[in-house]
Order: structure tokens, then sequence, then C-alpha cells
């Protein structure tokens, strides 16, 4: 398993009291798969993913990325794991103005301490990879809002990511734009071997995940079955 939750409890300060935001989720995502995850507004989709990808540290369980536990892991440590480990495509690109869609995955691989030469071929070859090679060299506001988009997903694997987390990607889209973004990730998520987890409200573009997880008042319910559609046995 690329991404492990077991037994994770989250709750926030509410007053006097705490509110539970997540209530003993365990949640597995294999390499080169796609896990959905849908729920109401408030359900506890967006603390799961904040867990995920270590930005949260759960009151209870234990999160594991790539055989790695984060449990006891320092600040510095949960860093280093995320730049190596995780790629988050966040629900808004917030691509910098000033840089160029080449320019935007450079800068993540120099934070990763490497050579200019080989970052900018990594950048290229994403760029093509979500087909925008001949974008290369256009700033954030010369882009639809499709294309700003996949810089956004490109940017999120350029240092290799094992695990993908994808929050909403499709939510300022329209359903035809929003369809070819969640084509991209699952076709991305297949060639890279990434284990994806997908938090999204659009029921519609579900047939692509290979499990949906629905979320409730902090619970998880995570079927045997796939989505409606997909005629692909379960496993």
């Amino acid at each position: 398993m690329s991404l492990h939750l077991t037994d994770i409890t989250l709750t926030y300060p509410d007053g006097a009291s705490r509110l539970t935001a997540l209530d003993h989720v365990t949640l597995d995502v294999p390499k080169g798969s796609l896990t959905a995850v849908v729920g109401p507004s408030g359900s506890g989709k967006s603390s799961l993913l904040a867990v995920a990808a270590t930005l949260v540290t759960a009151d209870a369980g234990t999160v594991t990325v790539d055989g790695t536990s984060t449990t006891g892991m320092t600040r510095g440590e949960l860093s280093d794991l995320r730049r190596r480990a995780i790629g988050i495509v966040f629900q808004q690109p917030n691509l910098l103005p000033a840089l160029t869609a080449v320019e935007q995955l450079q800068v993540m691989a120099r934070i990763d301490g490497r050579k200019p030469r080989t970052a900018r071929g990594r950048a290229m070859e994403l760029l093509d990879a979500v087909g925008l090679a001949d974008q290369a060299g256009r700033r954030p506001h010369q882009l639809s809002g499709g294309q700003r988009q996949r810089v956004n997903i490109a940017r999120a694997l350029m240092n290799d990511p094992t695990v993908l987390l994808v929050d909403e990607p499709t939510s300022a889209l329209d359903h035809e734009r929003g369809a070819a973004v969640i084509d991209l990730i699952t076709r991305l998520t297949r060639q890279r071997a990434t284990a994806t987890v997908l938090v999204t409200h659009d029921r519609t573009q579900l047939t692509a995940a290979d499990r949906v997880a629905e979320v409730h008042d902090g619970r998880l319910r995570v079927p045997v079955r796939r989505p409606s559609g997909d005629s692909r046995p379960a496993g």
C-alpha cells in the first residue's frame, strides 16, 4: 500500500467541548489506483485529505506513506516526507503570476535541490504529459482555467510522488473541462503508479475511480463494489 490510514480520529475545539471531524477512519489506497472521496459539506472530506497530506496531525491513529509511518515525526521530517513522497493538487491552482508554466514546475525542483538543467527537462516532460508542452512559455493569465489546473497537476508530480492528493479539481471548471481534468488524473495515476485520493463533489465523474469512499459525520464507508457504470470486477 502506498497510503494507509489506520483508525484515524481527529477533533477540533468547539467552545467548551470538541468537534469530531474524523471518527476512527481507516483507508487503504494501493499504488496505481484512484479512490474518490465524496460526502456533504462539513462531513470530513477536507480533514481526511489534510491528515493524509500530513498537514494536520490526528489525535489518534496512524498515517503510513509508502511504508513510512509518520508517527513521532518532527515538523521538519514531515516537510521532507511531503516534498519527497506526496503531491498535492489544491482546489485553486495558485500559480505564481510572474512565472511561466515551465517555471512553475522548476520552482518545485529547486526547493528539492535539483540542478536547473535536470529540472527543466523533468518539467517539460510533465507539461507534455498533461498536453501543455506548447504552452510552456505562457504565464497564468495567458492560460485558460483548465490549462491552469493542468499546470497545477503537473506541478504536484514534479518530485515524482508516490501519493497524489487532489482536492476538488473541477470546482471552477465547466463539465467538459472538468471531465478532461478527471481523465488526466486517472491516466497519470495509472502511468505513474501513484496512490491517488480525489475529493470531489461531482458524482457524475466517479466512474473513473477504482473505489468511492463516502464520508458522513466524520465516518468513512468504502463499498466493495465499484462505481455504477464500471463493469470491471471489484478487487
